[in-house]
């Protein structure tokens, strides 16, 4: 196949390698700046807290979709707030809205007051947040789990995602 100028003339070699090389070294960049987009470098992954918790908000954003919530204590009977008295909301980022969709975890089906259990890799910057890990436990409503435990445990929890609960490698203290 032979490259041709918007003149009609056809292209000497070195251009249309030229072509082939610009080409090659825009979707280099493109993939690299995806990837540092979607680096896991900025979560401690060899650390997974374990959490059961009440919904406070959901943000279905397209690239990311975060729940905002608040931990239960170990009893499972309050939340857990922090040296000022104040609830100690955490964030969970997980995959796309449209991905979260297809694993049933959406803002009707996670409104405010949910009770769910989670695994995550916190953010090394010591922020509350982290990234899910493994799959993800629907409390049915109205029934905690028992202290201690997470809503994996309770008869018609709903599972959200591949795998069982995370398993903890730490627990995080407020």
């Amino acid at each position: 196949m032979k490259i041709r100028r918007s003149g009609g003339a056809e292209a000497p070699p070195y251009e249309t390698g030229l072509r082939g090389l610009t080409v090659a070294a825009i979707a280099v960049l493109a993939s690299a700046a995806l990837a540092a987009h979607h680096s896991f470098a900025m979560y401690d992954q060899s650390i997974t807290y374990v959490f059961t918790g009440v919904v406070e908000r959901l943000n279905p954003d397209g690239a990311h979709m975060q729940i905002a919530f608040v931990p239960l204590n170990e009893k499972r009977d309050a939340l857990v707030r922090d040296a000022e008295g104040k609830p100690a909301t955490w964030l969970v980022e997980m995959g796309g809205s449209a991905a979260m969709a297809r694993e049933g975890i959406t803002v009707a089906s996670f409104a405010r007051g949910t009770v769910f259990s989670v695994g995550l890799a916190p953010l090394r910057n010591g922020q509350r947040g982290g990234a899910r890990v493994d799959g993800l436990f629907q409390c049915p409503q109205g029934k905690p789990p028992a202290a201690g435990k997470h809503c994996d445990s309770v008869e018609g929890a709903t599972p959200h995602g591949e795998g069982k609960l995370a398993a903890a490698t730490a627990t995080w203290k407020p």
